[in-house]
């Protein structure tokens, strides 16, 4: 068995189909003359024979232990990488503040209840943001690296808190010898150069919400009178492209039925010096509004392999194509991503409200379900520790018998609790074409892996 290069792209009807669960333990297909098994335990990939083919087939229709005892055979049983064991009181490592629970935008799918989180609009104060800041810095160590990032609603509504927060943030992290980091989601509305320059200085991430190409964008992002804001962020936005050093300044888009034009946005937005560009479905809105079914979460998965497919043809050209999707998925195969919880929510990474409650992530602010304590008197640990125990992997279904549970993890938290889980044939078959992609990538252009700084796979 040698590294995996699989061959031939596949599109959404194929890898729905390919895709589908073998095995609690592996997953096997064959493509364009060369068979691939992924075992699930480790996350490893391999090249197979045909001879290996035939055998994991004979095992399937006898059985899981059959399967199992056929990966020994092959030298491949190992310790389990992830067990039953939940997350318990981890250390606090990122906080994102919803220093603005208001917006102008009145997007149409926001599940924040465009910005106020179905509340009134308010502000963060100065005092629960730099409170804030203290629960996350003051319990790292020197050496540690911590995240802050700053949400909304609209953050930048409140500019002078974001900023306030930061340079506290700055000087406490300097005292106590902590590394941290800084960013910001924003619809690019209420930009300023001076923004761009304060960004730069603080080395933020800064994430721009656009949902494609003016048309699309307007239809699901416009100001609340209805006037389309795709030019206004365009104008705003192009003083910090320019001057993005320390800054990094990319596109997410959310997915609806209406704007699956991908490749488009994608070439447009890298056009105009995004420093990446990544697409997320919509799997669930507050007024389900805009929610991806089956149908058009094939036309999506056809969009993003087109992408994925660009990406792979530049990147043997020695270009960079900055596709954040399928970068993300090639570093997680490349360093054997094996986990039992799909983000940090409700573990090392919490959001906090305008009012200073402690939730399981951004997504929850407001939301009784996944409350994780407040400011006053700091994180619950009970309850932490319940969400992480019920939120485990293993404890899921159908995810515990499928053979990307530990790529995926099981989805993410607010939108299975909300939705359910739509999108598993849609998630299973982006992996299966990005394992294709890594082994491709990986024969073609080794050091593309060396140059992103990943190590050798088995």
């Amino acid at each position: 068995m040698t590294a995996s290069t699989p061959a031939a792209p596949l599109r959404a009807g194929f890898l729905f189909n390919e895709s589908r669960p073998r095995s609690t333990h592996a997953h096997w297909t064959r493509s364009g003359g060369r068979a691939q098994l992924f075992v699930v335990n480790g996350s490893r990939i391999f090249d197979i024979d045909d001879t290996t083919l035939h055998a994991l087939e004979a095992a399937r229709i006898e059985g899981d232990a059959s399967v199992l005892a056929q990966l020994a055979e092959l030298g491949l049983e190992a310790p389990p990488y992830v067990d039953d064991t939940a997350l318990k009181s981890p250390p606090l490592h990122a906080l994102s503040l919803a220093i603005a629970q208001k917006c102008n935008l009145g997007c149409t799918y926001c599940y924040a209840s465009q910005g106020d989180f179905g509340g009134p609009a308010k502000n963060m104060s100065p005092a629960t943001a730099l409170k804030s800041v203290e629960l996350l810095i003051q319990g790292a160590a020197p050496g540690d690296r911590v995240h802050l990032t700053f949400l909304g609603g609209e953050p930048l509504a409140n500019r002078a808190g974001l900023r306030e927060a930061t340079e506290y943030a700055a000087q406490l992290a300097a005292q106590r010898g902590v590394k941290i980091g800084y960013a910001i989601t924003t619809n690019g509305t209420l930009l300023t150069e001076a923004d761009g320059e304060f960004f730069e200085q603080h080395g933020f991430a800064v994430t721009l919400s656009l949902d494609g190409l003016r048309e699309q964008h307007d239809r699901q992002r416009p100001f609340k009178n209805g006037r389309g804001s795709f030019d206004q962020i365009m104008e705003r936005v192009q003083p910090l492209l320019a001057m993005q050093r320390q800054m990094q300044v990319s596109v997410r888009a959310t997915v609806t039925p209406d704007n699956l034009q991908l490749r488009e946005a994608l070439e447009h937005f890298l056009g105009l010096g995004f420093h990446s560009v990544g697409f997320s479905p919509l799997l669930r809105s507050s007024n389900n509004q805009g929610e991806l079914g089956a149908d058009e979460l094939a036309a999506m998965l056809d969009a993003m392999v087109e992408c994925g497919l660009e990406f792979e043809q530049r990147i043997a050209n020695g270009q960079r194509y900055a596709f954040t999707n399928v970068v993300n998925a090639m570093r997680e195969l490349h360093h054997g991503t094996h986990r039992p919880y799909p983000c940090g929510a409700g573990a090392g990474y919490l959001g906090v409200s305008a009012d200073g409650q402690l939730a399981a992530c951004h997504r929850f602010v407001g939301d009784e379900v996944g409350a994780m304590g407040d400011l006053a008197s700091g994180i619950d640990r009970t309850l932490q520790n319940a969400w992480l125990a019920e939120r485990h992997v293993h404890r899921q279904s159908p995810c515990n018998g499928c053979w990307a549970r530990y790529l995926c993890a099981g989805g993410c938290h607010h939108e299975v609790i909300a939705r359910g889980r739509p999108a598993c044939d849609f998630i299973r078959g982006w992996l299966l074409y990005s394992l294709q992609a890594y082994g491709r990538l990986l024969q073609r252009v080794p050091s593309y892996f060396e140059e992103n700084g990943t190590h050798d796979r088995a």
